[in-house]
């Protein structure tokens, strides 16, 4: 098992964020895993088995955390890792963390899905595995996440709130839950493929159809997000509760503020704000 010790992240009462949306609030802290997102998760699994497998290298098209994320995991395995970004579209953070432990960048003109192509094509032509959230042992990874709250709470959380930009952890989460589920509650960015919160600058969501079933299952739904309602909630975290999350990851707050809750609201906040440094500066000034 290829691991930098991911995982066993806080779950960390927000009494005073809860009292303004009127809900028991609890902050699942992704931000605390290795390379500072929930992707360790998945990815510790997602390069353990591509390893095992014999494989040549790692491949992902990514918005950052990604990126981040498998090239970390592949230099301890010891694997090739190429990373395919849109040019100009991922905060620096990211690109630093990637390009720091020895991950070969291929920056493409276009967008997010058409990253994804280009990973895909890779994956077939050259004989890399793909550890983007279409590779089954990535989502089985991230649903730990899920399991780890059961423990931390004690039961299950009436509602779970959390980002939606491809849906892969929204997908994991409710694999992690899964009979009992709690209502999913989704904050995605109105202005999909142009928002400022970089991690899910995604126009076309890769499992949009397993997300509408994990919404229909839970009686949840998601929540379009203006730019301004996003960055109130990303200063309400950090300015009520002290924590430091990059601007996508208040995503699920925001989507509380506004289709509102009721009793326990555990709501995942995905990556540390380190990974953003220009949009956090620009939000706090």
């Amino acid at each position: 098992m290829i691991t930098l010790g991911e995982g066993n992240t806080p779950l960390l009462r927000a009494s005073r964020l809860g009292d303004r949306l009127g809900v028991e609030l609890w902050l699942k802290w992704e931000g605390a895993n290795p390379t500072g997102s929930f992707k360790d998760r998945g990815m510790a699994v997602a390069v353990s088995r591509a390893l095992e497998r014999g494989a040549n290298g790692v491949v992902c098209a990514s918005t950052g955390n990604t990126a981040a994320s498998t090239a970390a995991y592949a230099a301890l395995a010891g694997l090739r890792a190429v990373v395919v970004v849109p040019r100009g579209a991922v905060a620096r953070g990211k690109i630093a963390q990637a390009r720091a432990v020895g991950a070969e960048l291929r920056e493409i003109d276009g967008t997010f899905e058409d990253a994804h192509l280009e990973a895909r094509r890779l994956a077939d032509d050259e004989g890399f595995v793909n550890v983007n959230s279409i590779n089954p042992d990535r989502i089985e990874g991230q649903s730990s996440a899920a399991r780890e709250i059961l423990e931390q709470l004690g039961r299950v959380p009436d509602v779970l709130a959390l980002p939606y930009g491809g849906g892969g952890n929204t997908v994991a989460y409710a694999q992690g839950f899964g009979a009992a589920l709690p209502r999913f509650l989704l904050g995605e960015a109105a202005q999909r493929g142009e928002t400022f919160a970089s991690a899910i600058r995604i126009s076309a969501p890769v499992h949009r159809q397993e997300v509408a079933r994990v919404l229909e299952r839970s009686g949840g739904t998601a929540v379009p997000l203006t730019e301004s309602q996003l960055e109130d909630a990303w200063r309400r975290i950090a300015r009520d509760e002290g924590v430091f999350c990059e601007p996508a990851s208040a995503a699920g707050i925001a989507a509380v503020a506004a289709a509102g809750a009721d009793g326990a609201v555990v709501c995942v906040l995905t990556g540390n704000g380190l990974k953003d440094p220009d949009s956090a500066e620009r939000l706090a000034a």
